[in-house]
């Protein structure tokens, strides 16, 4: 097998190394050999975006050897070698606040300046340094540049709870980037990364030239593996797999997909996040590895000070506007901040408009969890403490634990602050129930996920849809919820248990068990259930 490259990003060292390559260089090339030659492109955290810039820095380098066998070795590319100014704005210090990143910039520009025998002087602001980088470096070389800017927006994006300090970060760099726009004479290529898109009041107010590729449909695969990529380039790993857990490679294939796959930036090709693809072919666990590598205090953070749910964000209708410029993302609603990060993605383009959801089991069980935590937290206790209980109750059948937890579960919700969420999520749907009602099935939903649960909200048939389907080591759970409004939850729990049986939610699984439940509208606990 193919030794993965978990870890490294340097191009050249994968290629040297003989590492698992995805072949990109024909996308890559499209690009380099367009006549247009100053791009952006957006994408979530973790999905290649340095490997893609020390790709292109190899090609502008001239180092054919190390693209021997790929796409692009067959085509007319000169191989010419340029001077390259590479920035890697993810390496800009934060912790010291704004000084210390005007300091960290510096030390940076003064490196790469050094690496092309140009010297700065001590008094230079960021942006002068950057123009002197460039103009000097292109005379020196008697060729124009290529500027290449990784992780744009990394420095401020540290900063986006605190709006005075992103501000004056972005200010910051506002005044670096000018300059790329001012010495594009000098230029052959300019090519910059971010998770952020940009916005004419944002970073690139005045950098206007930049061709943004973050929708384009012909790199809507540039980053991220292909379904057709996976099974090619992974043969051997899935083999590996599928012998680990005692199943066919077609099997595992169907888990990784419902897991991994999913995300979207044209609304139409769907990518596995590469991160999480080659954590996976690691240990061969389904875990949630891309959003355990780094944020989830600042999502978690987010949400909770937003009283911010996980359904509330299924099926978003949103305009082509939206998704072109979706405004800064540390000052946008949370639709936006969460679509910028790639915790939602696009589905179902129309002519002017889409939807946002979650891109795959990944991600809406790691928001899941969030919820859920914040919530029970809330209440005094900790998600393991409902957790494991509710785990084995499912495994054992016993009806009244999973009640006892879910109970606890409900009181822990504060109701008046989550009246929003509710109000958003039940303005783009068509179900007709109550705020209240909504809650109890998004926190109960939110929570079976967050404990790895398989969990469906709103499963329809031929006949209907039942609130909530669970499946735990293969034993499907049918759930239907009603609210007691009078102090009738013996009428609302055998209300609940016909409309199963009735319209027969249980028919498309075998040895279903069925649970039905009454929540009083008044102590807002299960008083009455039937299992069956």
């Amino acid at each position: 097998m193919k030794k993965l490259p978990t870890g490294l990003q340097v191009f050249e060292h994968i290629r040297r190394d003989g590492a698992l390559y995805v072949d990109k260089t024909d996308m890559i090339y499209n690009i380099v050999s367009d006549p247009r030659r100053q791009y952006f492109i957006s994408r979530p955290r973790r999905f290649g975006k340095t490997l893609l810039c020390w790709t292109l820095n190899a090609l502008f380098s001239g180092k054919r050897e190390l693209f021997e066998g790929l796409a692009i070795s067959k085509t007319d590319w000169a191989w010419e070698s340029y001077p390259i100014i590479h920035l890697d704005m993810s390496k800009v210090g934060t912790s010291e606040g704004v000084d210390g990143v005007r300091r960290s910039l510096a030390f940076q520009m003064k490196y790469i300046a050094s690496e092309h025998e140009v010297s700065l002087d001590e008094e230079m602001g960021i942006g002068e340094m950057l123009t002197k980088t460039i103009i000097e470096t292109s005379k020196k070389h008697g060729k124009h540049a290529v500027v290449i800017v990784d992780e744009y927006d990394k420095p401020f994006l540290d900063f986006f709870t605190d709006p005075v300090m992103a501000e004056e970060v972005r200010n910051i760099l506002r005044d670096c980037y000018v300059q790329l726009k001012a010495n594009e004479p000098h230029m052959r290529f300019l090519f910059m990364t971010g998770i952020s898109k940009f916005t004419k009041a944002g970073v690139f107010s005045k950098l206007n030239n930049l061709n943004d590729l973050s929708l384009d449909r012909k790199f809507s695969t540039l980053f991220g593996y292909t379904q057709e990529e996976l099974v090619d380039y992974f043969a051997e790993h899935l083999e590996a797999g599928a012998k680990d857990h005692g199943i066919t490679v077609e099997e595992l294939v169907t888990k990784l997909r419902n897991y991994y796959n999913g995300f979207s930036f044209d609304g139409i090709h769907k990518v596995y996040n590469p991160f999480s693809v080659l954590c996976f072919f690691q240990d061969y666990q389904l875990s949630n590895y891309w959003i355990q590598s780094g944020g989830t205090k600042v999502i978690a953070d987010y949400m909770k000070s937003r009283h911010l749910t996980v359904e509330q964000f299924r099926n978003v209708p949103v305009t082509r506007d939206f998704a072109n410029s979706p405004g800064d993302i540390d000052t946008s609603p949370p639709e936006n901040f969460f679509y910028q990060a790639g915790y939602l993605t696009l589905r179902d383009p129309d002519v002017d408009s889409f939807t946002l959801d979650y891109p795959n089991t990944e991600v809406l069980n790691s928001m899941s969890l969030l919820v859920a935590q914040n919530i029970i937290q809330h209440g005094g206790a900790e998600f393991m403490d409902l957790r494991n209980p509710l785990m084995t109750a499912l495994v054992s059948g016993k009806s009244e634990r999973i009640i006892e937890t879910i109970n606890r579960l409900l009181a822990s919700i504060p109701y008046d602050d989550y009246v929003g969420a509710a109000k958003q999520a039940l303005s783009y749907s068509d179900v007709e129930i109550t705020t209240q009602e909504w809650l109890y099935r998004s926190t109960i939903l939110a929570f079976l996920r967050g404990c790895g649960i398989l969990a469906f909200g709103e499963m329809h048939n031929n006949q209907g849809r039942s609130d909530l389907l669970v499946i735990h080591r293969n034993v499907p759970w049918i759930i239907e919820i009603k609210v007691a409004r009078d102090g009738d939850n013996d009428a609302k729990a055998e209300e609940a248990m016909a409309q199963i049986n009735g319209r027969q939610y249980d028919a498309p699984y075998q040895s279903a068990k069925k649970l039905a439940i009454a929540i009083d509208d008044k102590t807002r606990q299960i008083e009455k259930w039937i299992v069956l």
